[in-house]
């Protein structure tokens, strides 16, 4: 990618742009247990109302970023799940560590303390990515889902704030 990219939050209006990232991430078979896209409507019940961005280069979203409640239990208000998703052609461009980097100063402002993740141990990417952004390996779900006949492991990661919730 030869432009610059700008972090903006997300919208409904990116919400076609979004969910092709999305669908992307779905193909590769190794980003979600998730087999189709939501519509605008789910996606955004699920998700954080603040917390969500996506990257744009030029006018094209080439990647996007949200937070989902970890629990609707009052105790757990400052626990959320990541979900970091990055368009195939701007993959390994910077794109989505530009993102985590913004979603963890906006999780800060907003009083979240942990962030978590799960995700397959074959997308090593996205592990190295979470691990270079401070998140930290607590450990493996064995045999967690069931996809496509094949059952799959899911490696847990949190990251705890070094600012809010001390």
């Amino acid at each position: 990618m030869d432009r610059p990219i700008a972090i903006e939050p997300l919208v409904a209006d990116h919400w076609d742009a979004v969910r092709l990232v999305y669908l992307q991430g779905i193909a590769t078979g190794n980003a979600t247990f998730q087999q189709t896209a939501p519509g605008w409507k789910e996606w955004n019940a699920g998700h954080l109302r603040a917390c969500r961005m996506v990257a744009r280069s030029g006018q094209e979203v080439v990647g996007w970023a949200a937070l989902s409640p970890a629990s609707s239990r009052l105790v757990y208000r400052g626990v959320a799940e990541v979900s970091i998703y990055v368009a195939e052609a701007a993959r390994g461009c910077g794109v989505g560590a530009e993102l985590m980097a913004r979603l963890i100063i906006a999780s800060e402002a907003e009083g979240i303390w942990t962030l978590q993740a799960g995700i397959f141990p074959e997308n090593a990417a996205s592990i190295k990515l979470h691990i270079n952004a401070g998140f930290r390996i607590v450990g493996t779900r064995s045999r967690l889902g069931c996809m496509n006949g094949r059952w799959r492991d899911v490696v847990l990661l949190e990251r705890r704030s070094l600012t809010t919730g001390t």
